[in-house]
């Protein structure tokens, strides 16, 4: 048997990947030429707790949900519209008669201006009125303090024929990408995707991106079907992307498959991601063996304990996770842990299928050695 062990310790014999013993090895040994050093994380609760707070913050934590003011400023680019009005004829803006709207008043339509970048437009007799970054009705008490006078008792009213400003645009996986317009009530973020024509990819891999000005969040549009306080208002000037992220983790090793598997964007567990892949193999796995291999920042590594200082002089650190999945609360800490895209799952062989292995090419060996052996004497 102790020929057998060393056969089957010696790397002659097939395997899908490394023993646990290996990993270990790889872990605490100066890597070789070409080799990139790891980290090894136990997941336990602590490793769980350290995830948990380094977990991406939801679109209401990020941004919160603040609904825009009732009275949307005037921006530049946008289309305003004046008319002026004076109490009697004879002043500075009376028309003719086709235009009076009752008798003894007199109005003047002042054509669409397109607020320059200065932010101002032009008000006869009132010069360059700055309108940018006010409303509407602080624009028009702007304008009749201008006027004041000039005109006879003059009033005015400002009217936004096109509001560019006051919109956000939408990008991505959606029919009609375009500037949505807000409405004064205010939009949510299915609001505004509704008015771009709706988005086009399967609900299970899309994402929502927001930037705001130099800031940017994401989240898996089930979210926001699920949970509507991630569903929150979106203000002028966002820029709204719908993204396609087909989400997969591969699975390796001792397990009922060896394949890349999909999972919904709203993420999956551990324990699912097991069950998804068929178990581990009764037959060939090494329950203390389960690894869940990715790259982390090294923000995140520093936090967790045992981990070589000569890890921390790159930017994003190879781990892996292991669970010895022969402590009965290892079941409890694959519910807590989350698997991302494009992980990887690996189940390395125990010590004794390797040995079974073994013993399995020795009689394919030896066996027809015995077959001839049996022929002669029966010849004889």
């Amino acid at each position: 048997m102790s020929a057998v062990s060393a056969l089957a310790g010696c790397g002659l014999t097939p395997a899908s990947g490394p023993s646990r013993d290996e990993m270990v090895q790889s872990v605490y040994s100066p890597p070789g030429e070409g080799e990139e050093p790891f980290a090894w994380v136990e997941i336990n609760a602590r490793s769980l707790d350290i995830l948990a707070r380094r977990a991406p913050p939801t679109l209401r934590g990020f941004f919160g949900d603040y609904r825009p003011s009732a009275s949307p400023v005037i921006g530049v680019g946008d289309a305003v519209q004046v008319t002026v009005w004076e109490a009697a004829a004879g002043g500075l803006f009376s028309s003719s008669d086709a235009n009076n709207l009752n008798p003894g008043s007199r109005s003047s339509l002042i054509p669409v201006q397109t607020v320059g970048r200065d932010g101002s437009i032009t008000v006869p007799y009132a010069g360059r009125v700055q309108v940018a970054g006010r409303t509407q009705q602080q624009v028009e008490a702007a304008i009749i303090e201008r006027l004041r006078g000039k005109a006879i008792e003059p009033q005015a009213l400002v009217n936004v024929a096109s509001n560019v400003s006051n919109t956000v645009t939408v990008t991505g996986e959606v029919a009609n990408g375009a500037r949505v317009p807000l409405t004064l009530r205010g939009d949510r973020i299915l609001d505004v995707i509704a008015g771009a024509g709706g988005y086009r990819s399967p609900v299970h891999e899309t994402f929502i991106s927001i930037t705001r000005g130099n800031r940017t969040a994401r989240a898996p549009l089930q979210a926001l079907l699920t949970n509507p306080s991630e569903n929150i208002f979106v203000r002028a000037g966002d820029i709204l992307t719908v993204e396609s992220r087909p989400q997969t983790f591969t699975v390796a090793g001792a397990t009922g498959a060896n394949a890349v598997i999909p999972f919904d964007a709203r993420g999956i567990t551990l324990e699912e991601a097991i069950g998804k892949s068929g178990g581990l193999n009764d037959m060939r796995a090494d329950p203390n063996g389960l690894f869940v291999l990715r790259y982390e920042p090294t923000s995140l590594v520093r936090e967790f304990p045992n981990v070589s200082p000569s890890l921390v002089q790159y930017q994003q650190i190879p781990v892996a996770y292991h669970l010895n999945m022969k402590d009965p609360s290892a079941l409890f800490a694959a519910r807590r842990f989350a698997i991302r895209d494009k992980d990887i799952i690996y189940v390395s062989n125990a010590p004794l299928a390797e040995i079974g292995k073994v013993v399995q090419l020795v009689q394919m060996v030896a066996q027809p050695a015995v077959q001839g052996f049996a022929v002669s004497r029966i010849g004889h």
